[in-house]
């Protein structure tokens, strides 16, 4: 007779997503990620190949719980996130495999470029997961876009470079633009890249050029990576199949930063300090309004407040100064900071959506220390 869990299996979706197995007591055992949820989950109780390490685990595993994402990309997120959080037996890294990144477009006259960089700035790009997969998109967006070669600055190398591929620096603004709208995810933008490396891809196919045809492949997923859609997941508890966001009901993102630690005896020492969020960072578009908000989550009493109790926050409005009330709030496109103050072991920050109207949130940020 099949266990309960190996049965659920089959009322998984095929989508991108997150998984994490419990044992009878509702431990947590694993925590894992998938491209396709229902196919990945069911190997478990295949041949294992060589993951033959985790027979053991399967045994013990009672319940599977799961959430569909929107894209791998976003998959890989919520995965770190749970990581950082807590590091169940059977996992091997703290947060995942991928290292978070940035893209920062640098539109000077004199050496324009798109790079990545691990330590981000106001106006950079991301943050993504995945160093070399990103150095790869961007190398893609510099074989369409070669922004580069628009310089002021360029060697004669650069120079003879620059007119073979037809670009000079007139067209500097046009690719800085075309680079833009690309990275900010705009449909017609990212469709424009995508259908010219596919068809330089299907061009070295038919030459026989199968290595390049292979490269630009895998720079046509490096790009869709990139631009795949990541939101923000609210956690209602340790419950992993009650993540939903609907229309008119307030929902919360909560930011849980992680610290890196240092190398040898000092991590363990280092995992016992408080830990300050510094900073919070958000870059919105169609917003009406939220909260910046600071939970408690520090030592537990009769005379203190609950965990995960409103400690401070900051309202953005629906409505500044000069707008007209009688009308709908206007849909607004703006970056915002917050410092909530104090230091726990486990601080937590966040945004809350309690009134009507729209909010997409494009890109956040949190900058921690000890």
């Amino acid at each position: 007779m099949e266990s309960p869990a190996r049965t659920s299996v089959a009322r998984l979706p095929a989508s991108p997503g997150v998984y994490r197995f419990r044992d009878a007591r509702g431990r947590v055992l694993y925590i894992g990620r998938a491209s396709q949820l229902r196919r990945r989950v069911a190997s478990y109780w295949s041949d294992l190949r060589d993951r033959r390490h985790l027979a053991p685990m399967v045994a013990r595993i009672g319940r599977v719980e799961a959430v569909a994402c929107d894209s791998e990309h976003e998959a890989a997120w919520l995965e770190r996130n749970l990581l950082e959080r807590r590091m169940p037996p059977w996992n091997r890294t703290p947060g995942g495999q991928e290292v978070p990144v940035y893209l920062r477009l640098d539109a000077g006259p004199s050496a324009p470029e798109l790079r990545v960089t691990h330590l981000g700035e106001p106006g950079d790009f991301g943050p993504y997961l995945g160093g070399a997969r990103v150095r790869l998109a961007v190398t893609a967006l510099h074989r369409v876009l070669p922004l580069s070669y628009t310089g002021t600055g360029m060697s004669a190398s650069q120079r003879d470079m620059a007119t073979k591929l037809g670009v000079g620096p007139a067209d500097r603004r046009r690719l800085v633009d075309a680079l833009t709208a690309v990275l900010r995810r705009e449909p017609a933008a990212l469709a424009s890249v995508r259908d010219e490396l596919c068809a330089r891809r299907d061009r070295a196919a038919g030459a026989l050029a199968y290595e390049l045809a292979g490269r630009l492949r895998d720079e046509v997923e490096a790009v869709e990576w990139i631009a795949s859609p990541q939101r923000v997941t609210r956690f209602p508890g340790e419950d992993l199949t009650s993540v939903t966001l609907r229309a008119g009901f307030t929902w919360t993102g909560i930011w849980e930063p992680f610290v890196l630690t240092s190398a040898g005896s000092q991590a363990g020492d280092e995992r016992m300090k408080k830990r300050r969020i510094a900073r919070l960072e958000l870059y919105v578009v169609n917003s009406t309004g939220f909260r910046f908000v600071k939970f408690y989550s520090g030592a537990l009493g009769p005379n203190l407040p609950a965990e995960g109790t409103i400690v401070r926050d900051r309202r953005v409005p629906a409505y500044n100064v000069d707008d007209d009330a009688t009308l709908p709030p206007p849909l607004r496109e703006q970056s915002y900071a917050y410092k909530p103050l104090g230091r726990s072991h486990d601080p937590r920050a966040g945004i809350i959506k309690d009134t009507p109207g729209p909010l997409t949130v494009l890109e956040m940020a949190a900058k921690a220390g000890i």
